[in-house]
């Protein structure tokens, strides 16, 4: 297993309750410096009550723990960190940390996977069967745009965003058009001197609640649909829209969250529109989404022409010791939580036959 994510350990709990043992029968690498997935890294502003929804672990009621009745003042991060700690050590994972996994390849009839443990020598484990839980944190998307290259100030991405205080005083240009984009939107109101938000779509919001089945089903059709045929995968957002809450109902009438389309150039000083307008700007921030991180599976060559990876229930179509989990239509938390019991029992399956 690469990564120990909401989907990696999500994986494993079912590999557990299916008879492999951690440490015996599979073992989980993990890169980060500590528990928590990719929430340990996300910025201290992002508090459990305006983050996504985070769904519970499978089995993580038995620790008397949930998410729903987390304290919602708290930073995200935090609160993830110490569930997964906990659930970690109650089911013994062994959880391999840090572990950079480097590549994944083929020596003769085995899977080898090569990583480097915290001293960065190199190591390998020979297996029969890949779950590959990386994500996507660590594959953050950049648009190019002309001019791009040439900006004279800062460039900041999800990953890179630390706290609002960064950008005291100074021209905020915030660029995206999902939940990321608007938390940054709310954080830097009262902190930048000038704020403007692009986004290369119109937002849609929803009223607080009113997502339902269809539109959860249809979102992850569109994402089912890609996967299944090697494409690049489409923002989940864009399929389900964005909870209108309170607060962002209030920041929409103060005309905060009221994005402009988005500029056509990049300029040293700014970003300019198809019409000429032009804003200053001293920060891009770019909240553009991640792409998967495949890039340890090179030597495989999943990768279709189309931009993705042709995957099928959880599995490679092209190679069918190669599992993803966390990977396109189970991409959110309760995806993730789904898809664990269906990959551990197809691993088990695989692991019979081979």
């Amino acid at each position: 297993m690469i990564g120990a994510g909401q989907a990696g350990l999500s994986v494993a709990y079912y590999l557990q309750r299916l008879g492999l043992e951690a440490g015996d029968g599979f073992v989980v690498l993990d890169r980060g410096p500590g528990r928590g997935g990719a929430w340990q890294h996300r910025w201290e502003g992002l508090r459990i009550g305006v983050a996504h929804r985070i769904n519970d672990l499978p089995g993580l009621d038995e620790l008397g723990l949930s998410f729903d009745t987390a304290d919602r003042q708290r930073p995200a991060r935090d609160v993830v960190a110490e569930y997964y700690a906990a659930y970690e050590q109650h089911y013994g994972l062994g959880v391999v940390r840090p572990a950079i996994v480097r590549s994944v390849f083929n020596r003769g009839i085995d899977l080898v996977v090569e990583w480097a443990d915290a001293t960065g020598d190199s190591r390998e484990i020979t297996t029969q069967v890949v779950v590959n839980a990386t994500g996507t944190w660590g594959s953050p998307f950049r648009p190019w745009y002309p001019g791009r290259d040439l900006f004279e100030g800062e460039q900041v991405d999800t990953t890179t965003y630390r706290a609002a205080k960064d950008f005291a005083g100074k021209r905020v240009v915030v660029v995206g058009g999902g939940t990321s984009a608007i938390g940054f939107m709310l954080e830097l109101e009262h902190v930048a001197s000038e704020l403007t938000w692009a986004s290369r779509r119109g937002i849609e919001f929803r009223e607080e609640g009113e997502l339902n089945l269809e539109d959860r089903r249809h979102a992850v059709a569109i994402q089912d649909a890609a996967a299944r045929e090697g494409r690049a995968l489409p923002s989940i957002v864009s399929g389900t829209g964005v909870p209108r809450t309170r607060r962002i109902q209030s920041a929409v009438d103060r005309g905060l969250l009221v994005p402009k389309p988005m500029f056509s150039s990049i300029e040293p000083n700014g970003v300019r529109w198809d019409d000429g307008t032009f804003v200053e700007a001293d920060v891009l921030l770019w909240a553009t989404g991640f792409r998967p991180e495949l890039r340890h599976l090179a030597s495989l060559r999943l990768r279709e022409k189309e931009g993705g990876v042709t995957v099928g229930n959880g599995s490679s179509w092209k190679d069918p010791r190669i599992f993803f989990a966390g990977y396109g239509p189970q991409a959110s938390t309760i995806g993730a939580n789904r898809a664990g019991r269906t990959i551990a029992r197809q691993v088990m399956r695989q692991l019979a036959e081979s």
